[in-house]
């Protein structure tokens, strides 16, 4: 049958690449007020320089080195991925690693690739791993909360990741003992990156961008439940494993399910390759937790699963319309 292709007017949805971009943005408000008041000077320092820099490159990378007539720094991709990469990082992180960061994030990440919708991996998770694995020391150094004018002279404490991992590693259940409580681990009092503090800001931003449909239920979900299933087999196996809604507030997991591995690049298309992708995702995070070299595991599952995404794809592909069953 041949297709029947009428003229305009057709109806628009509205949809672009630069309102979820600055949609996904503004739903991470919240959770940057909440990075702001807990480290101040740090969190505001580290914020704006991630997210400038990530920009500069992205505009020097377009214009200098490919030579495009039409520059993409207005799309707020960039900007997107300095928020990302800048949560990612500790408050009292030097500005030149800030900078190297954005540079990979930006120039190895995305443009590399040829830019927005080519690239394979999440550029800000590009950065993060980078920065992890070359500057291990710097980025694994955490500055308690509250210190409003300290930046690098900030004193470092444990995070709850690092609390589990010790309990796991000595056997002690008496080490989680040193946990924030519940309620402080949902309010953000606690030390870690900037996108660790304050699960409650950030399921806030979550609420926000399905409201406005930036992104389905399907990977946040199939994340967070297939985490709390595990840590829940494992906490009841032994109380050495922490309480499951402690392991769902700590580290980057939130940010990571709602903000990270929800980019449309890097995830699945289809609502039953997201279920598969997450579940994954969930299930790779509780392995680096507990058994990995790593305290967080969120980065490097997320990471993994972005190279699986075209084979899900390709395994997840929905039915053609008219087609008829063998």
């Amino acid at each position: 049958m041949k297709p029947i292709i009428s003229l305009s007017p057709h109806v628009h949805g509205g949809d672009s690449v630069q309102r979820n971009m600055y949609g996904v943005c503004m739903a991470l408000l919240p959770a940057l007020a909440a990075s702001l008041w807990f480290f101040g000077l740090g969190a505001a320092i580290v914020m704006a320089t991630s997210v400038a820099s990530c920009v500069c490159f992205e505009w020097a990378i377009s214009k200098f080195i490919l030579k495009r007539e039409r520059l993409t720094i207005t799309d707020g991709s960039a900007v997107l991925t300095g928020l990302l990469l800048g949560f990612n990082l500790p408050s009292n992180l030097p500005l030149w690693i800030i900078i190297i960061g954005a540079l990979v994030a930006i120039g190895i990440g995305k443009m590399t690739f040829g830019g927005l919708g080519c690239n394979p991996f999440n550029p800000a998770l590009v950065g993060r791993i980078f920065l992890l694995i070359s500057f291990p020391v710097q980025m694994t150094s955490w500055p308690e909360i509250k210190q409003y004018t300290a930046y690098t002279d900030a004193t470092t404490a444990a995070t709850p990741l690092s609390l589990m991992q010790t309990a796991i590693a000595t056997g002690d259940a008496s080490v989680l003992e040193q946990l924030p409580s519940l309620e402080e681990m949902l309010l953000g009092a606690m030390g870690g990156s900037l996108g660790e503090v304050s699960a409650l800001m950030l399921l806030l931003g979550t609420v926000f961008m399905l409201w406005k449909k930036i992104i389905t239920w399907h990977i946040p979900v199939s994340i967070l439940g297939t985490v709390a299933v595990f840590s829940t087999a494992l906490h009841l196996w032994n109380p050495v494993y922490a309480h499951p809604l402690a392991v769902l507030m700590s580290g980057g997991l939130i940010l990571g399910a709602c903000f990270m591995a929800t980019d449309y690049v890097t995830s699945p298309m289809s609502h039953k390759g997201q279920l598969i992708y997450g579940v994954c995702i969930g299930l790779l995070t509780v392995v680096i937790r507990n058994w990995g070299a790593y305290p967080e595991g969120m980065s490097f599952a997320i990471f993994t699963m972005n190279a699986f995404t075209p084979l899900i794809n390709t395994y997840c592909k929905p039915k053609r319309f008219g087609e008829v069953k063998k």
